[in-house]
């Protein structure tokens, strides 16, 4: 069952070409993002999280149509979602912060206290909940991002970047949670870390200037990379990646699924 599905999806800023003509279909799942810097992987997160219009192209997100304004209300009720850089009060407190959140998502009124309470606990903030997020470390800030993101309980989960500023135990444990989300939930995380890739999604999405370059699982990538010389400094994912950009520059598919 496809969560989202996109065709023709096309983006522009100031003139450039951010997303060309893509087409793409995601169902439940953690579904990596990867691509050089300007490949559009934030562009399409922003247009999956509503923030940004195509200038061409159709969306459908849950069963809705981006296009209709009731189906955006609708989706974005039903969806989480952290950018890359995200806005906060930082007179608030953790817990406030994702209560207010909680509330612009439309959580029922009752049921906030508890949601909050266990988005927190699955970020491992529980006990920093009355701190003032202007005492939080980057890292917790960007835990008590991930938090707001999950306090609806989301069909469709967006995340650009979400481990940065995360040590590596709780870039391990923030893995863990992905793959428990995923088993219901259609997650997409943008990121630059392979290592979050092999550890928690089911499949990669690779773009390259705004085009889809490579579709298919991690282990496919790893494949992919045994293919190509070996080299010392890099692990199979990052030598598949590296494999699957040269393939689709060379206009040889390189994906697993078209």
């Amino acid at each position: 069952m496809s969560t989202l599905s996109l065709s023709g999806l096309t983006v522009r800023h100031r003139g450039r070409t951010a997303l060309d003509a893509l087409d793409l279909e995601l169902g439940p799942g953690v579904h990596g993002l990867l691509g050089p810097n300007g490949a559009g992987k934030t562009s399409l997160i922003r247009v999956l999280a509503t923030v940004s219009e195509p200038a061409a192209g159709t969306v459908e997100l849950l069963g809705h149509d981006l296009a209709d304004r009731h189906g955006r209300v609708e989706v974005r009720r039903r969806l989480g979602y952290l950018p890359q850089d995200f806005g906060h009060y930082p007179g608030f407190t953790v817990r406030e912060f994702v209560a207010y959140m909680a509330w612009l998502k439309e959580v029922p009124g009752a049921g906030v206290p508890e949601a909050v309470e266990r988005a927190l606990s699955r970020v491992g903030l529980g006990a920093r909940a009355d701190d003032k997020l202007r005492h939080l470390s980057g890292g917790m800030l960007r835990r008590a991002g991930i938090a707001q993101a999950l306090v609806n309980e989301p069909e469709l989960l967006l995340l650009d970047e979400p481990t940065a500023g995360l040590d590596p135990e709780q870039r391990v444990e923030f893995r863990a949670l992905l793959r428990e989300l995923g088993a219901t939930a259609t997650i997409v995380v943008s990121t630059h870390l392979v290592e979050d890739v092999a550890g928690a999604c089911t499949e990669v999405t690779l773009l390259e200037e705004g085009r889809l370059a490579y579709r298919g699982t991690p282990q496919d990538l790893v494949r992919l990379g045994e293919s190509v010389a070996a080299d010392q400094d890099a692990s199979p994912l990052e030598r598949g990646y590296t494999a699957a950009l040269a393939a689709h520059r060379s206009g040889t598919w390189a994906g697993a699924v078209r």
